[in-house]
């Protein structure tokens, strides 16, 4: 889906702003949960972010204060039916294992179930103080199986804290969603994109070739059996970044006492 198709989209809005592509789930009336058009909206969105060069980060976040996503529509589904998520999965982001420029989530309100999935699949998030984030499904018979959140957090916080959240459903609050490392900060109501997009223009201060080989590195070396061998293991972003141009004009700026130009290449 083009550009002009993605901005004419009904459930979501974006916003482009000096590199960073904000996507805002506009959905409040159904606390941003999610039916198949919106999942495929934000497919397309995810895609138009991976494939322009002049946009270095993208934040997702939820229309209004009272959600940022609380997972699937359940009465739209009970219309449908099942259906298939689009390639990049739930919100087009939980599958997309190639996509190397950094997601950040802008948590303004409850992240319930696939909201928790959303937030476990980008890589840095910021929260509301008076959001709640959880993984709901077991209290209705079923498994937080859409998204990988069983196997992220199994990955990124201590086990005990991911069991807790996996096998009790129970909410957890922004700031012990903080202790177990959910989400990175937690900030005052209605601060979280602004905050979100501070963090952006911090990464764009950053070599974009750079960035993209540091998150490469870190996800692709978590398959590698031990240290040494992810130490060893060829990384296609790295090996472009030490080939380019910004790795020269990065010393080159440094000892000529000047802000570098980036081209990422």
């Amino acid at each position: 889906m083009n550009d002009t198709a993605v901005a004419a989209s009904k459930h979501i809005r974006l916003a482009r702003e000096d590199g960073i592509l904000t996507i805002t789930i506009d959905r409040p009336a159904v606390l941003n949960s999610l039916h198949q058009e919106a999942h495929f909206e934000l497919n397309a969105a995810f895609d138009l972010f991976r494939d322009d060069p002049a946009l270095r980060v993208a934040i997702i976040t939820g229309a209004g204060d009272r959600a940022f996503c609380v997972g699937t529509d359940l009465k739209s589904l009970a219309q449908t039916g099942p259906y298939e998520y689009p390639p990049g999965g739930f919100a087009g982001i939980t599958t997309r294992f190639d996509l190397w420029k950094p997601v950040i989530a802008a948590v303004n309100g409850h992240a319930l179930g696939g909201g928790s999935e959303i937030v476990a699949a980008c890589d840095l998030a910021v929260a509301a103080e008076h959001a709640e984030l959880g993984l709901p499904e077991p209290r209705v018979g079923l498994a937080a199986l859409g998204g990988g959140a069983l196997q992220r957090l199994a990955r990124d916080m201590p086990m005990k804290d991911a069991m807790r959240l996996a096998l009790t459903g129970a909410r957890i609050s922004a700031g012990e969603a903080r202790r177990v490392s959910l989400v990175n900060e937690v900030v005052p109501r209605g601060a979280a994109l602004d905050r979100a997009k501070e963090l952006a223009r911090e990464i764009i201060l950053c070599a974009p070739l750079a960035v993209e080989a540091s998150k490469q590195v870190m996800l692709q070396s978590l398959a590698e059996p031990d240290l040494a061998a992810a130490m060893r293991r060829k990384y296609p972003a790295a090996e472009r970044m030490l080939a380019s141009e910004d790795a020269i004009e990065g010393p080159r700026a440094f000892a000529e006492k000047r802000a570098p130009r980036w081209r990422g290449r």
